[in-house]
């Protein structure tokens, strides 16, 4: 009996292995575009709304990856699922490398996007399916991971960027080809890990039929894209705000977006048993208010208020884990669908969100310059309005939030 215990506890520890390596080589993948992005700007001449564009269109890589994962994952398995993931990620970076223009670019993006959807979702139904008890402190303790990398990920690549190899920096393409190649090393553990029979019915299976008809499962897909966009929005847009707008340099303006994911770190790591003791659905309500007021605050007080744009960071970062807790204890016997239904749905707002952001910025730059102001002053203001909309979206959720307790309440569920 002993030794079979022992055989289950490596075998947990080496999916344990594989979950929280996933999750901390994916916060590297998502967050070391903060600092690029100006530097792909200006090598490439692209404005803002290039940018959305850019990210909207990749986040399409993402929405593509979400629809097919699960069904994927039931026919191939977790651990080819996984593999395929990490390889695509490890790819994308030697693309990168080699993009000459912004065609290549969005290419190479599209294909790292298609291994960040595959890996989220995989992740995640490996998640729902180890993590049976303290839900909520599990979930949130496997994205720290990912707030642990996101943490250093902007540092990494600033400093990665100015390195002198043979006469030369080593520049964004260099740091994206590194950086992503590190995406093989959570492989290892995986291939000598059991993935077969992790799940257990636990009642009769849902169909994705049953999700369409579900309110509260819209609802929860609400709830979670409006806290994505808000929190995805920030290692995109964070760095490109604090240089433009305040002048700032691209180390100061790292180190600014380093400190938002080191609260959001904290977060996850520390609000997690708060989660599973007040329940999710409150935990939701009170932790997206909080990240909007910090972010809108942080745009009206401006640059001696910038220090909220972190804070908002231990509101935000709870939200997808509870989300993905929410899920595992509602639709137990059915996680995978449900994690493909809500995660898919979410990818479509978040193409939609990321084109809103720089459609926003560079509308009201435009508005500002046709009405006689200067260029500089258009581009400050755009920048702002942008950053306003991230808040409203953490505020949006926290809305869609209270109708979601309130509609659980009537059907005595709330979770």
């Amino acid at each position: 009996m002993s030794r079979i215990l022992n055989g289950l506890s490596k075998n947990y520890v080496l999916l344990l292995i594989v979950v929280f390596g996933g999750f901390l080589i994916f916060g590297f993948s998502e967050n070391i575009k903060g600092p690029a992005l100006p530097r792909m700007q200006a090598e490439l001449s692209l404005d803002e709304l290039q940018v959305g564009v850019l990210l909207a269109f990749n986040s399409l890589g993402y929405l593509l990856a979400c629809s097919f994962t699960g069904w994927l994952a039931r026919k191939a398995g977790l651990k080819l699922t996984t593999a395929l993931a990490f390889v695509s990620m490890a790819l994308s970076g030697v693309c990168m490398f080699f993009a000459a223009n912004y065609a290549a670019l969005s290419g190479a993006y599209f294909l790292m996007y298609i291994g960040n959807g595959i890996l989220e979702i995989a992740l995640a139904i490996l998640a729902a399916r180890i993590f049976v008890k303290n839900t909520g402190a599990m979930m949130n303790l496997a994205h720290f991971f990912y707030g642990l990398s996101s943490t250093f990920a902007p540092l990494i690549a600033a400093s990665l960027m100015g390195v002198q190899l043979q006469g030369s920096e080593l520049g964004w393409r260099g740091m994206y080809m590194l950086m992503l190649a590190l995406s093989v090393l959570p492989l290892l553990p995986g291939l000598f890990a059991r993935y077969s029979g992790e799940e257990e019915s636990q009642g009769e299976r849902k169909s994705l039929k049953d999700f369409v008809r579900d309110p509260v499962a819209w609802l929860i897909v609400i709830v979670l894209s409006f806290g994505v966009v808000s929190e995805l929005a920030v290692g995109g847009w964070l760095v490109n705000f604090l240089e433009k707008a305040y002048g700032w340099s691209g180390d100061a303006a790292a180190r600014m977006l380093s400190a938002f994911f080191f609260c959001f770190m904290l977060a996850r790591l520390l609000l997690g048993p708060v989660t599973d003791k007040i329940g999710y659905t409150m935990s939701l309500i009170l932790l997206s208010a909080f990240s909007g007021l910090c972010s809108i605050a942080a745009v009206i007080i401006g640059e001696p208020g910038a220090f909220l744009f972190a804070l908002a960071g231990v509101g935000i970062a709870p939200i997808y884990p509870t989300v993905m807790a929410l899920l595992a204890r509602r639709y137990a016997s059915s996680a995978d669908t449900a994690i493909t239904f809500t995660v898919t749905l979410m990818g479509i707002a978040s193409v939609i969100g990321n084109f809103a952001i720089g459609a926003v910025t560079d509308g009201i730059k435009h508005l500002f310059a046709g009405g006689g102001g200067m260029e500089s002053d258009g581009l400050i203001a755009g920048l702002s309005a942008g950053y306003l909309f991230i808040g409203a979206c953490a505020l949006l959720c926290s809305a869609a939030s209270v109708i979601l307790y309130a509609m659980l309440k009537r059907r005595n569920a709330v979770l």
